[in-house]
C-alpha cells in the first residue's frame, strides 16, 4: 500500500514504549511516532532516543511509519539528526505555515543523503497563516505525499468548539488544495478526541470523507476499524460501482459516450470514480 492510499494512521508516543509491542496489531495503515504533542519539553531528548528503536522494531514487523517532529528549526534538525531515517516512510512536519517551512526540510533532507532520498514531508496545516498558504505548501515540493489538518489546534487559534459546523470551511479547503496537486489529504472536520462513543465517530469520519479527506489520524486503537472502513468504500458502493463499469464497458463497445442506468447519465466523471472504488477494494483485498 502506498503512502498516497493509507487511511488509518495511528499515533503512538515515543515515551510509551508499552504501547509499541501491539502497534502493528490494531489494523493501522500506519504508525506515527509522535516526537511532539505526546511529548513533554523536558523529555525531548528522551524521546528522541527511544524513537530509534521504536522505529526500526516498527519497520522490522512490516509497518508504514511517519515520524511526527517539533517545528522550532532547532528542535527539528535534533529530531531528523537523531532519527533513523532509513526506516521511516515519511516525516510529519507540524505548524506548518509557509513553503519555505517545507523546502527547509527538503534541504535538510538532502544533506542528509543517502539514507534520506526516498522520506516523504506531510505538512500539518493547523492554523490560519497555514490555510492561507496551504496551496503553497502543498506545491513546495515533489517530497510532498500528503497534507494533513489539524482541527484542534485550528480551533482553538480560531477560538470555536472544533466540530464540522465551524471546521467544514478549512477543511474542505484543505482537500481541495491537496486534491488540486494530486495528494493524499488525512483528517477530520472535527475532533479526534472521541474515543468512547463510536456511533459519533463514525459519522464525523464520513463527513470526512464526504468533502475529500482520505485518511485520518487515529489517536486509539479502538478508531482504527471505524476509520478503515469509513475511508473506504461500502458495500452498496461498490456494487453500483461495478454496474456503472459494466454498463461503460457496454457503451464503449456501442461507439457511445455516455449512457442511462438507473434513470441517470453515467459519464466520464462518473465512471472514474467507480473505477477507483473498485481499484481501492482490489488494492486492500
Amino acid at each position: 500500500m502506498s503512502l498516497r492510499d493509507l487511511r488509518s494512521l495511528l499515533f503512538l508516543p515515543a515515551t510509551s514504549p508499552h504501547l509499541l509491542e501491539k502497534a502493528t496489531q490494531r489494523g493501522a495503515d500506519a504508525i506515527i511516532v509522535d516526537l511532539e504533542d505526546a511529548v513533554p519539553l523536558d523529555r525531548k531528548d528522551e524521546a528522541r532516543r527511544m524513537a530509534i528503536d521504536a522505529v526500526r522494531q516498527l519497520k522490522q514487523q512490516g509497518a508504514r511509519v511517519v515520524l511526527r517532529v517539533n517545528a522550532p528549526p532547532a528542535m527539528l534538525s535534533a529530531d531528523l539528526a537523531a532519527a533513523p531515517l532509513e526506516a521511516i516512510d515519511a516525516v510529519m512536519l507540524p505548524k506548518a505555515e509557509s513553503a519555505e517551512q517545507v523546502r527547509d526540510l527538503d534541504a535538510q533532507f538532502s544533506r542528509l543523503a543517502p539514507q534520506a532520498m526516498h522520506v516523504r514531508i506531510v505538512p500539518l496545516i493547523e492554523s490560519a497563516r497555514g490555510l492561507l498558504a496551504c496551496e503553497r505548501i502543498a506545491d513546495a515540493s515533489s517530497r510532498v505525499c500528503a497534507l494533513g489538518f489539524g482541527a484542534e489546534d485550528y480551533a482553538a487559534e480560531m477560538s470555536v468548539v472544533p466540530e464540522p459546523e465551524t471546521l467544514a470551511w478549512p477543511a474542505q479547503y484543505v482537500t481541495t488544495c491537496a486534491r488540486a496537486f494530486d495528494l493524499a489529504c488525512w483528517g477530520l472536520p472535527g475532533s479526534v478526541a472521541e474515543v468512547s462513543d463510536m456511533d459519533r465517530f463514525a459519522a464525523l469520519v464520513r463527513r470526512a470523507r464526504g468533502i475529500g479527506f482520505t485518511g485520518s489520524v487515529c489517536i486509539h486503537p479502538r478508531q482504527v476499524p471505524v476509520v478503515n472502513a469509513g475511508f473506504g468504500p461500502t458495500t452498496a458502493e461498490l456494487v453500483w460501482a461495478q454496474r456503472v463499469v459494466d454498463a461503460d464497458t457496454i457503451a464503449h463497445r456501442e461507439g457511445k459516450g455516455a449512457v442511462l442506468l438507473d434513470g441517470r447519465m453515467i459519464d466520464r466523471p462518473i465512471v472514474a470514480r467507480a473505477a477507483r472504488w473498485l481499484a481501492m477494494r482490489d488494492e486492500r483485498s
